[in-house]
Order: structure tokens, then sequence, then C-alpha cells
């Protein structure tokens, strides 16, 4: 009878750290506002997405792509959005393709993916978790928060990259053209 109390207990605390854990990522992801001015920014790389029939592009400020050209961290207030286009489908139902063997990217917005850099976020997570300064959300195509994110997710792909000030796409900003 031990064991199983000691089984149930191990279970609830284990179920408790893991809403507290969520609801912290949560908590935090309400600092990342949806950035109205994205389209005044750079588009400095462009994915091509056939397992789920998207183009993505990767856009940020002139001035992040600056200090990526000088290999510098990322600035205070750097925002980075994928923009998540709907590919266009040919008669079989598969991503069409331009000259070059490129997607076509439609204008249908299905989403958007970001990660916002301020100082003194981060501290709230610990040091396994954490990714420097970085915040991230996910937004649906009609610029609303999506809040079934799974955004520990974001965190854990990211941690390797601190390198990269947590960027994957930071060498491709360091090429983008001004």
């Amino acid at each position: 009878m031990t064991i199983s109390k000691n089984l149930m207990l191990a279970t609830a605390i284990a179920t408790v750290a893991g809403l507290v854990a969520a609801l912290e990522v949560r908590a935090a992801a309400d600092k990342v506002a949806f950035p109205a001015e994205y389209a005044k920014g750079v588009v400095y790389m462009t994915l091509d997405r056939p397992e789920n029939k998207q183009v993505r592009d990767y856009m940020t400020s002139q001035a992040a792509v600056d200090a990526a050209k000088k290999g510098a961290a990322l600035p205070d207030g750097t925002v980075v959005i994928v923009v998540q286009y709907a590919a266009q489908l040919d008669a079989q139902g598969n991503p069409a393709k331009d000259a070059n063997g490129r997607m076509i990217k439609t204008s249908n917005i299905v989403g958007y993916n970001v990660m916002e850099k301020r100082a003194g976020w981060g501290t709230d997570y610990p040091e396994s978790k954490r990714n420097g300064e970085w915040e991230y959300r996910v937004f649906r195509a009609d610029k609303t928060a999506n809040d079934g994110a799974n955004l520990n997710g974001c965190f854990m792909c990211h941690k390797p990259q601190a390198e990269q000030d947590y960027v994957f796409s930071y060498d491709k900003m360091k090429v983008a053209a001004k």
C-alpha cells in the first residue's frame, strides 16, 4: 500500500510541476505581441516546406541583419517572424514549382511564428531551458495568438543554437541584402 501511495504522490507532483511549467511558458509568451510592422522588415530567407505545403518567409529588422553581418548578438528589441504561406497546388494536390524548382507561394497566409528578444526576458526560466532573452509565440492567420501552440518545443529546439544567439537562421541574416 505504501508503494501505491508513493506512486500516486509522485504522479501528482509530476503533474503539478508540468502544469506550472506550461503556465510559466504561457505567461511569458504573453509578453510577445503580434508585430504589426513586420512587413517593413527584411526578408532574409525563404524556405519551401513540402511536408505541409507551405512557403515560409523569414523576416527581421535591418538592425538585426546589420548585427549578424558583424557577427554580433542581435540587438534588444529584435523580432524574427516566420510568415507561413500556403503553396500553390497542382491538379494532383502537390505543391506547384517555378522554373527554378522552388515552390510557388500564394497570398494566403496560414500563420506566423514569432520570436522576440528583450532585456530581462528569460530570467524566469531555469538555465536548462533559457534561451538568452528570447520569448516565442505563435499566431494564427488572423493575427490572434494560438495559445494551444507548444512553446516548450521552441525553447528546446533553439537551445542548442546559443552560439548563434539562439537563432537557427543567424548565418542567413549575414548574407541578407540591404
